[in-house]
């Protein structure tokens, strides 16, 4: 195998799409899981190196299992993306990756992400080991017919990085909470409806020549009315925001937290300019088809950093 061959087959599991996994963190913050704090005469604090060891192995399992979807979907599509003027440049659609070597790649992911995942599903934990199949059966079933259905294509996607968020708390084990679950799936629709509308706004351009200004006179194309596109954008966008909070009302109750440890509220801010700032990006720069580009926005990164240090600063002093 060539230095060429091994370039093109990483590029086929898409390492760039890996962040979308560290979703499973999540858990390990919110619940505070990752700091172990300790009371009486000799009280000390230190990080809980064996959960916070768990949820790495979880974001391991979940990039391979991504990785392998991707392989698939390639597989699958590959006629299609052949015709794309710009996915016929991916590696498998090229050629550049034999089919029988993605076949067996995708095969091998499946099987040792799958088999350590039931490793890790042992006790309390054997939910994450049920979670992660889910993942994906979901992954292929999206690749291969549900990906073809409006709203629940994008219902699809949302409930993958659900699964991404309850397996990182199954994990510790904690139980999610389920606001959280309610704002990741919104979030997510968020996110893959800004997607949608941006390849609408692709394929109104590259079909007649004209800008973004005419959108408006299109009724439908690939199946999705561009008005109607806005206002599912604005709902759950809308209902990100609004579940958050909530989320961050409710949780300390959920978990038994002091009266010091309700200080999740403040990081609301962090995500209504998270959310208005992605919209903006979506609109002024086309981020849609390709939302890990957010990472390059410096404003959105300091967002991100800030609110990760409040969340971590706030959930600190749990004990366990």
């Amino acid at each position: 195998m060539g230095l060429p061959l091994v370039r093109a087959l990483i590029r086929s599991l898409r390492p760039h799409q890996w962040v979308k996994n560290v979703l499973v963190f999540g858990g390990l913050a919110f619940t505070g899981r990752w700091y172990h704090a300790t009371s009486g005469a000799g009280a000390s604090a230190l990080l809980n190196f064996a959960d916070i060891g768990r949820a790495a192995a979880a974001f391991v399992i979940f990039c391979m299992l991504s990785s392998a979807g991707y392989l698939v979907n390639d597989l699958h599509d590959i006629e299609e993306d052949r015709a794309h003027p710009q996915k016929r440049t991916r590696p498998i659609a090229s050629g550049l990756v034999p089919l029988r070597l993605a076949w067996a790649v995708a095969i091998a992911l499946f099987v040792v992400a799958l088999g350590w995942s039931a490793f890790l599903s042992q006790g309390d934990t054997y939910l994450f080991g049920v979670t992660a199949l889910a993942y994906a059966l979901l992954t292929n079933a999206y690749s291969f017919e549900l990906k073809r259905f409006v709203i629940i294509d994008v219902l699809c996607i949302g409930v993958l990085f659900v699964l991404r968020a309850i397996a990182g708390c199954y994990v510790i084990p904690e139980p999610p909470s389920p606001w959280i679950v309610v704002c990741t799936l919104f979030g997510a629709l968020f996110i893959a409806l800004c997607k949608r509308r941006a390849e609408l706004v692709a394929t109104v351009s590259d079909e007649t020549g004209e800008t973004r200004s005419v959108l408006a006179k299109y009724h439908a194309i690939d199946s999705y009315p561009a008005g109607l596109l806005d206002q599912m954008i604005m709902m759950s966008g809308t209902a990100t925001i609004m579940t958050y909070a909530i989320y961050t009302f409710v949780r300390p109750a959920e978990i038994g937290a002091s009266e010091e440890q309700t200080g999740l509220m403040f990081t609301i801010p962090f995500v209504v300019y998270g959310v208005f700032r992605y919209l903006y990006l979506v609109h002024k720069w086309d981020i849609g088809q390709k939302p890990e580009r957010l990472f390059r926005d410096r404003a959105m990164i300091l967002n991100l950093l800030a609110w990760a240090a409040v969340v971590l600063f706030v959930t600190r002093g749990r004990s366990l």
